[in-house]
């Protein structure tokens, strides 16, 4: 696939796409919003691809946010049209059956944090700030921020964030369960790519299920989301891998899944 503010590479079974703006500081226009859904979309159906990281080029930011010159001149109908076309293609990322993990890289702001927390998993490097920085501009997050944001560090935790439009460094928001780890500017790369790998070789199918049922889950009380994990636990015993999965365990090898 051609793109104009993305690169794709594809190397190991892991797809790396990366938010190619950086004189914009990767901030996001409605054109890369929709080149990130094709690309996704393309991921999705690539049976080669078992995990993906996003990242932004250059050092200085992951996403910046959304491009500010753009929204500026919005009218109420179009800030709404833009905000359900990101939240369309965020969905796309969160709810997709293939593991995402963002490496952040310097800044993740606004659209930039929005995009993050669509991810499954979040590694920032040392000197990545993160934030929901809205309120300054006079607005509220609209790809998602109020939602993600409380339900990934609580309703407290994150009015503050919002209210304030405050910037945290990498380590606080690791405290506080916004990221997953932190790793040095430089190691960024190779241990994302370390673990979309350890990802990767996994069983795609029950990574699938593992996904739909976190997510679902969340919007049940939980006897109902218990109810769908047995049934997604049941479903991995109608496949291969799982039976592949249980006979290595027993002949103490490793397991060699094949998605099927």
């Amino acid at each position: 696939m051609d793109f104009k503010n993305l690169i794709l590479e594809i190397a190991d079974g892991v797809a790396t796409v990366t938010v190619n703006r950086p004189k914009a500081l990767n901030a996001l226009n409605s054109e890369t919003v929709r080149e990130l859904d094709r690309a996704f979309a393309g991921i999705e159906a690539d049976p080669e691809v078992g995990a993906v990281i996003l990242t932004g080029a250059g050092n200085k930011a992951f996403v910046a946010g959304a491009d500010i010159a753009v929204m500026q001149s919005c009218d109420p109908v179009a800030a709404r049209e833009m905000a359900l076309l990101a939240q369309g293609v965020l969905a796309r990322i969160e709810s997709g059956p293939k593991p995402v993990i963002a490496a952040v890289n310097g800044y993740a702001l606004g659209g930039g944090c929005e995009l993050a927390m669509s991810c499954d998993l979040r590694i920032a490097a040392e000197s990545a700030r993160l934030g929901q920085p809205e309120i300054n501009l006079g607005i509220i997050p609209g790809w998602g921020g109020t939602q993600r944001l409380a339900r990934l560090i609580g309703k407290g935790r994150a009015l503050e964030l919002l209210f304030t439009g405050d910037m945290i460094a990498a380590r606080d928001a690791e405290r506080i369960g916004l990221v997953n780890r932190v790793t040095s500017d430089g190691e960024l790369m190779e241990e994302a790519t370390k673990l979309a790998r350890k990802i990767a070789a996994k069983a795609s199918i029950a990574l699938r299920l593992i996904k739909d049922a976190v997510h679902q889950g969340q919007e049940m009380d939980l006897a109902r989301a218990n109810a769908l994990e047995a049934d997604r636990f049941a479903l991995c015993f109608s496949t291969e891998d799982q039976k592949e999965g249980m006979t290595a365990f027993l002949e103490k090898r490793t397991p060699k899944f094949r998605g099927r």
